[in-house]
């Protein structure tokens, strides 16, 4: 599975941002998919984690209520809109995959960083969020 991240940039508080996460490979639909994050000075934390082709995505309590995961299958692209930004959020976010099929979120934090036990990782995009 190869993976690519974009959409990142410089908003400023309380703005909206659309991250992607295009995919390619075998198996795609059954594929776990997480997003990642990592401000600068901190490690890696867990964002979001969900099937490829399933319905539910389970989001971390620092984001629910204003991330939304979705996917556009026609572009093997998974997209995370991101409202409600705060500096806070400023970091570089990664999508990374894998065909591991529990979605958890303690369980795949406690696999730990920088790679949470995420077999396939795209390069991270850049979010800034300004004051």
């Amino acid at each position: 599975v190869q993976l690519q991240a974009s959409g990142g940039g410089l908003v400023q508080a309380g703005g909206s941002l659309r991250l992607s996460c295009a995919a390619s490979g075998r198996y795609i639909g059954n594929t776990r998919m997480a997003w990642f994050r990592q401000a600068p000075g901190k490690e890696r934390e867990l964002v979001a984690a969900r099937k490829w082709n399933g319905d539910t995505t389970y989001y971390t309590d620092v984001v629910k209520g204003r991330f939304t995961a979705s996917r556009d299958n026609a572009k093997n692209t998974l997209f995370l809109q991101m409202n409600s930004l705060k500096p806070e959020d400023t970091a570089v976010y990664y999508c990374a995959a894998d065909h591991k099929t529990f979605y958890d979120l303690t369980a795949i934090a406690a696999a730990g960083p920088p790679w949470f036990g995420m077999d396939y990782w795209g390069k991270g995009t850049l979010v800034t969020v300004s004051s």
